[in-house]
């Protein structure tokens, strides 16, 4: 069994979205609640994944984070609603 690699997106509880990648989207989250996640999620509490996709190599699950990471706030909610 190989890994498999996520980008997810969180909504935090000022409205404003985080990306990022790892190989576990419910223990990531778990530590972004923490405090332990990330700078930005320490000082933007989250409160809900709006968005996970799956990828098979790491190298491309950080292509797509880099990806949504220069989306507008705008295009990342149509990403979201979208389901891809």
């Amino acid at each position: 069994m190989y890994k498999k690699y996520y980008v997810y997106i969180l909504l935090t509880e000022r409205g404003s979205l985080y990306c990022g990648y790892t190989d576990d989207v419910e223990r990531r989250f778990k530590l972004h609640s923490k405090g332990k996640g990330a700078k930005y999620t320490r000082a933007n509490k989250p409160i809900k994944v709006l968005y996970r996709e799956e990828f098979d190599t790491k190298s491309d699950a950080m292509k797509e984070e880099i990806r949504i990471k220069n989306l507008t706030h705008e295009e990342k909610l149509l990403l979201i609603n979208s389901g891809n």
